[in-house]
């Protein structure tokens, strides 16, 4: 799929994770370059939750992972996937101790609302950010 220069309302887009190491530098630039158009401060709130997100599906779960950001006229959703079905998280914890677990936190105060969707095999992990 071609990847428009600036994601125009009702538009969606996909990127695909490396397998193994994150390029969450090259996830960012792709997300920031759709989303160039916006404030700044929308701008890098959508690319905190995208960082956030993907961290969280390498960190927790098994791949493919892959990243979609859809725009809208009020809002951009961010969704994320992986391959670990089993594993939903849960605000605020961590099963990596106690010094970690506050990324959905963030999620969730920078988001309208997210949640979480299982599909066969795996599960996305989604956020909405207002414009």
């Amino acid at each position: 799929m071609d990847t428009p220069e600036v994601l125009n309302a009702s538009a969606r887009t996909l990127h695909t994770l490396p397998e193994h190491e994150p390029d969450l530098a090259g996830m960012r630039a792709w997300v920031g370059t759709l989303l160039q158009d916006l404030h700044e401060d929308v701008r890098l709130d959508v690319l905190l939750v995208c960082t956030e997100l993907a961290s969280n599906a390498y960190e927790h779960a098994e791949g493919p992972r892959a990243v979609r950001v859809q725009r809208h006229t009020d809002f951009i959703r961010v969704e994320v996937d992986d391959h670990t079905p089993a594993e939903l998280p849960h605000l605020g914890e961590s099963r990596l101790g106690d010094a970690r677990g506050r990324g959905l936190i963030l999620v969730a105060q920078l988001s309208r609302c997210w949640g979480t969707r299982e599909f066969t095999g795996g599960k996305t992990i989604w956020a909405e950010i207002v414009i």
